[in-house]
């Protein structure tokens, strides 16, 4: 039976430093049972997929005849031409009263206010787009990307870099904390439905997250890019 890593919200506040307390290995949930095998994707045609790991995006990136994009391109991207702001569209992050974006209203894990209109996933475009035309960028689930996850620290000019591509090692992708496991991680961007001012606030063009790569989770989605061919 597939199986994947839920957001479970436990009944009250919880240790923050063991995400077991919220995350949990859920039998029966995919892509077509995000939250479980009692639940649906009937009537969510447009939200994004989710428990996908990197290899299944990347094979229907493929199969499309697109990509998965560099860190960089995301970053690029998901800025929508407006540079130096602390969010992708100024630097409020709820100007006027409006939300922006699919995150997290109250105190993370357990107590979630869905002011923005929405628990989990939102379908795209019930949030403005960006200055390029493109939705959710930031919030709603995590994208991953090309790139092999290095440490922000070693990411030469990391914050505003327009190198591409700017990934490491796969070698080094591996988390130092725990070095008998020995799965890479890639980079993901964006931010999601469960990032929150008291735990996550990734909810910023620079932000970023390093997700092994055979992980599947229920705020872990994709983006597909269209590059132009050579001489083309």
């Amino acid at each position: 039976m597939p199986s994947s890593v839920v957001l479970v919200p436990p009944p009250g506040r919880v240790d923050l430093g063991n995400h077991y307390n919220w995350w949990q290995y859920v039998a029966g949930a995919d892509w077509r049972h995000p939250r479980g095998p009692d639940s649906a994707i009937e009537g969510m045609d447009n939200h994004p997929v989710v428990h996908v790991a990197y290899e299944d995006a990347l094979a229907y990136a493929q199969w499309l005849g697109k990509d998965l994009p560099t860190e960089a391109e995301w970053e690029f991207a998901s800025k929508g031409g407006s540079d130096g702001t602390e969010f992708a569209w100024g630097d409020e992050l709820v100007p006027d009263g409006r939300y922006m974006a699919n995150t997290w209203q109250g105190e993370f894990p357990w107590e979630n206010h869905k002011l923005d209109g929405w628990e989990f996933t939102a379908p795209v475009g019930s949030f403005p787009a960006n200055g390029y035309g493109l939705h959710d960028m930031i919030g709603n689930v995590w994208e991953w990307t090309s790139d092999w996850y290095q440490e922000h620290g070693r990411i030469q000019r990391s914050c505003c870099t327009r190198e591409n591509p700017r990934g490491g090692k796969r070698e080094d992708s591996i988390d130092p904390r725990s070095p008998q496991i020995t799965i890479p991680r890639r980079v993901t961007k964006g931010g999601s439905h469960a990032c929150a001012p008291n735990y996550c606030r990734r909810y910023r063009p620079a932000a970023r997250m390093a997700q092994p790569v055979d992980t599947s989770t229920s705020h872990v989605g994709f983006r597909c890019v269209v590059r132009e061919r050579a001489g083309g």
